[in-house]
């Protein structure tokens, strides 16, 4: 049974990762021998110099979900490699490193001291974070977002993902801008904008104001939003949003996405990845399918 996937030139041995920010401290708080069994792990963006994110309450539960306005928190790309990379290397499976800059030379520079660190995967660029309400992101405009896949792939030393806003009129189109700029993936869908209201002091019940949507509640918007891209680019696509079971996972594969990434489920189970890798390997034994791509992008009108 065939499960391993390729971006670019990186392998990885199967198609399950975590979504960025949402499995911290995989070193100290899980069976690394269990964790090693997934196909990759994205840790939480980070940014040129240290943030120290929004103001609290920064995570509120909603039916079905979650909403968060964490902002970013990470110590800077300088202390993430002395102090986080070594932990993270010794874990022993790809890395995928998210990144965000608030300027292309920011993106710039923070890959340029990426390429003097061994044994990375590929990078993820965060164009699509809600959180940060100063300015438009970068993945609600083709041209932003096809500036700064050319300006990074240029240098970069490994295959770059494009990681996509579903707060946009047409993801699809942003997913093309991406490929023809030569991004070697696009990873979607981030979260989407939203707020809740507490009634009793008639705020906003986020620090932020507002916050990105995650979980259940959003994987059908996910699973249509990935089948449209799938329909207009070649390059694997990363799908998220709400992924809770195996099921869910291969609802993404037969739309289009060679790779799932689980985010809001592992603060409900840890384990979560990990059921949902066996539960496509299940699936597979069942149906007798011999290797993943014989799934992907196979869903029937």
């Amino acid at each position: 049974m065939k499960i391993s996937v390729k971006i670019g030139k990186a392998v990885f041995k199967n198609p399950v990762t975590i979504a960025s920010g949402t499995f911290a401290h995989a070193e100290k708080y899980y069976n690394l021998e269990e964790v090693k069994k997934l196909g990759s792990l994205i840790p939480k963006t980070v940014t040129l110099r240290a943030q120290e994110g929004n103001p609290p309450p920064r995570i509120i539960e909603t039916p079905s979900g979650m909403l968060n306005a964490i902002g970013i928190e990470n110590p800077g790309i300088d202390t993430f490699i002395e102090n986080k990379i070594p932990s993270l290397q010794k874990i022993g499976i790809p890395l995928i490193l998210s990144i965000l800059g608030h300027t292309d030379k920011e993106f710039i520079q923070i890959v340029e001291k990426l390429n003097q660190v061994k044994n990375i995967s590929a990078i993820e660029l965060n164009l699509s974070c809600p959180n940060l309400k100063h300015k438009t992101l970068v993945a609600q405009s083709e041209k932003a977002t096809a500036r700064l896949v050319r300006s990074v792939k240029k240098i970069s030393k490994v295959p770059v993902i494009a990681k996509l806003s579903p707060n946009v009129t047409d993801i699809s189109s942003i997913a093309k801008a991406a490929e023809g700029a030569g991004a070697d993936a696009v990873s979607l869908i981030n979260t989407l904008t939203a707020m809740v209201i507490n009634t009793k002091t008639r705020k906003s019940a986020l620090g932020n104001f507002t916050g990105g949507l995650s979980g259940p509640a959003i994987r059908p918007v996910a699973v249509h939003m990935v089948y449209r891209v799938a329909q207009r680019v070649k390059i694997p696509i990363i799908a998220m949003g709400g992924i809770m079971t195996a099921d869910d996972a291969l609802q993404y594969i037969l739309a289009g996405a060679s790779f799932v990434a689980v985010g809001t489920a592992n603060f409900v189970n840890p384990r979560a990845p990990l059921d949902v890798l066996e539960g496509i390997k299940a699936y597979m034994r069942k149906n007798k399918i011999k290797d993943i791509r014989h799934l992907i992008g196979k869903v029937e009108s």
